[in-house]
């Protein structure tokens, strides 16, 4: 169910008018309605959930959040007026805070116990603006800066104020008061050379720099075609280059680090993305520590240039994501070694050693038309030959030596990891190999503490005055439960 949240430059400067006679305030009122009629051809839009926010101060500049219909997101869209300061930093924050508000009450973001691809709530910014100079209360900005502080609860669990499911794409208007007499350039649409950029590609999004009308129809196509069901991570490269082969030419190593999705696809039957495990967080969760480290938005994931077998095993579940096509998934494609798979791990996510152990593998399918991250049990190449012994020698009767065996993995796993591989066990047919009290990591004040911050979030979300006031999310009417 993505969320597609719409936040509109309403500052004094998009009063200014393009050569079509319109003002730039009335064409980005007119490419939301024609993005929300692109996104309409698509039956999967049933789901979709629209939001729109203003560069008005909080909470006026909310026009439309959680539980408001598309008929006033409509509604609020015509009757928005171009005042004020172009305050894109501080309007971006209040996006975020808006999208981030239910995350702490549905606990997808699973702080501490590791990040499932599969707990999500994709969402895209579109953000429309004229690309003037930033301007706020203290003068004029020669960078997009965010505010550090918020009064949203528990947004210090992440260092940045976006999540690894929100991106955010720019439209920057650049249509000119008049008609310009040299033909318009064809092929692809530039990025934007304003400081609004950088912020765009942090989240794993772009800019667009819009000269036309033409452009900004093909602009809007193109994020149609944008929203996806995934999450961003960083790939980055440990150890040494693979040696060449004969067909690859060396060329500029940006392979070497990536900034990509990976697809999560939803289960054809239910509508909803399913998985088993999850990606380790990148650090050891210390039972006596009273908080947690901040996590970064996007997991750092290395990958191990060494070949290694694929490993599967009949009847352990394991969980497969296409990646974005990237530099990296065309280098790994060009190998044209389907057969083999390079290991992936979190940095300090093992009790022992930086790299940490692997838990799953970057590798190119059979066909060479894509390439598919596998994440599997943490330190599968140890526990997947233990658990395809217990199914085919000991039948589920594992003898006294597996049993140590198996013991002594558990030392090495992430305790998060417990509760994953009680389902798997159960579901391979041996449901007694993990004591149901075994513990999970985080200590007493951590796992109070989130539950704090969710009863809190639901009390904001009760109580309207409180909601405007603490938060500055705009209510209008008595608040409902999201």
């Amino acid at each position: 169910m993505p969320v597609l949240l719409f936040l509109i430059d309403t500052s004094a400067s998009m009063n200014q008018r393009s050569h079509l006679g319109t003002s730039y305030l009335d064409i980005a009122k007119g490419a939301v309605e024609t993005f929300l009629k692109l996104r309409s051809r698509d039956p999967a839009s049933r789901g979709d959930r629209y939001m729109l926010v203003s560069f008005e101060e909080a909470p006026a500049g909310i026009k439309a959040g959680w539980k408001d219909s598309h008929a006033t997101l409509m509604t609020e869209l015509r009757n928005l007026q171009a005042v004020g300061l172009t305050s894109f930093g501080q309007s971006l924050r209040n996006a975020f805070d808006l999208l981030n508000l239910n995350r702490l009450i549905s606990g997808i973001d699973n702080y501490g116990q590791g990040r499932n691809p599969f707990f999500l709530e994709p969402a895209i910014i579109v953000a429309i603006t004229d690309g003037s100079k930033l301007t706020g209360s203290s003068g004029v900005q020669d960078e997009l800066h965010l505010p550090l502080t918020t009064p949203l609860p528990g947004s210090e669990l992440t260092k940045e104020p976006f999540r690894w499911d929100q991106r955010l794409f720019s439209l920057v208007l650049r249509i000119p008061g008049h008609t310009s007499p040299d033909p318009e350039p064809m092929g692809g649409v530039p990025l934007d050379p304003s400081p609004i950029t950088p912020m765009c590609e942090v989240t794993g999004g772009r800019s667009y720099s819009v000269f036309s009308q033409r452009m900004l129809i093909q602009c809007l196509e193109s994020l149609v075609q944008k929203i996806q069901s995934g999450v961003v991570i960083n790939f980055e490269k440990t150890g040494p280059d693979p040696p060449p082969t004969e067909e690859m030419k060396y060329g500029p190593q940006s392979w070497h680090s990536c900034h990509k999705m990976i697809y999560v696809r939803p289960n054809p039957k239910t509508g909803v993305p399913v998985g088993h495990w999850p990606i380790p967080e990148s650090f050891w969760p210390d039972q006596n520590s009273p908080t947690l480290p901040p996590r970064a938005a996007h997991p750092q994931v290395k990958f191990s240039c060494v070949d290694s077998e694929p490993m599967v095993v009949d009847k352990v579940p394991f969980d497969k994501y296409e990646l974005e096509p990237s530099p990296l998934t065309q280098y790994i494609l060009e190998r044209k070694s389907p057969h083999t798979c390079w290991q992936v791990f979190v940095c300090n996510s093992a009790k022992y050693g930086e790299l940490g152990q692997p838990f799953g593998y970057l590798k190119a399918s059979t066909a060479l038309n894509c390439v598919n991250l596998f994440v599997m049990p943490y330190n599968y190449p140890v526990v997947l030959p233990l658990l395809d012994d217990l199914i085919t020698v000991h039948k589920f009767k594992p003898p006294a030596k597996w049993r140590q065996s198996f013991e002594n993995y558990l030392k090495t796993v992430p305790p998060y990891y417990i509760t994953a591989l009680r389902k798997a066990l159960r579901m391979m047919g041996a449901p007694n190999l993990l004591a149901d009290n075994m513990e999970y990591g985080l200590s007493y004040s951590v796992v109070s503490y989130l539950k704090k911050l969710s009863q809190q979030i639901t009390y904001l979300c009760h109580s309207p005055v409180s909601f405007s006031f603490r938060t500055g999310i705009k209510t209008t009417r008595t608040a409902e439960p999201l």
